[in-house]
């Protein structure tokens, strides 16, 4: 599955690991090329109370940030679910992460658009991750048009008193 970055597409290096064990890496990536692998967060819970360093974790978007802290040094990817464009609770999630203090890589995944990727970045996502049929049907140039641009989301709330 490719990334979305502000620097464009990219390759996804971290291999996924379901609740299925016997899962194989995604198309094109052997699981020996996976810089790491990105757990289902009930199994990374238990890797990092084992001692587990440098793990990713899924991330769903109805869970408490806050039961990650005190592993936020062990954990280098954090993914966010975004199970549709309409849900922006991961938004949410994505600011709590960052204003409790984790510094590693945030990913959103799943059903962004691109009118939400500047969104997501100001939010403190690093990268967004997207199928390939997605990639395909919405280009980088779609992703990239309003990095940069400043704005936000919600005009009305870009100031004090801002209507």
């Amino acid at each position: 599955m490719p990334l979305v970055r502000p620097t464009g597409f990219a390759a996804d290096t971290w291999f996924r690991v379901e609740d299925d064990p016997e899962r194989q890496p995604h198309a094109g990536m052997a699981e020996e090329e996976a810089v790491g692998r990105i757990l289902p967060l009930a199994r990374a819970l238990q890797a990092l109370e084992a001692g587990a360093e440098a793990i990713g974790l899924d991330l769903p978007n109805d869970a408490e940030p806050e039961q990650l802290e005190t592993f936020f040094g062990r954990i280098a990817l954090i993914a966010v679910d975004f199970p549709a464009f309409a849900d922006g609770r991961g938004f949410s999630i994505g600011q709590r992460l960052r204003a409790l203090g984790y510094r590693g890589a945030l990913r959103a995944s799943g059903g962004l658009i691109p009118d939400q990727f500047a969104y997501a970045l100001v939010c403190g996502f690093d990268e967004v991750e997207i199928d390939d049929a997605r990639a395909a049907r919405q280009p980088e140039a779609q992703w990239l048009r309003d990095v940069g641009r400043p704005g936000w989301y919600q005009r009305a709330l870009t100031a004090p008193g801002a209507a």
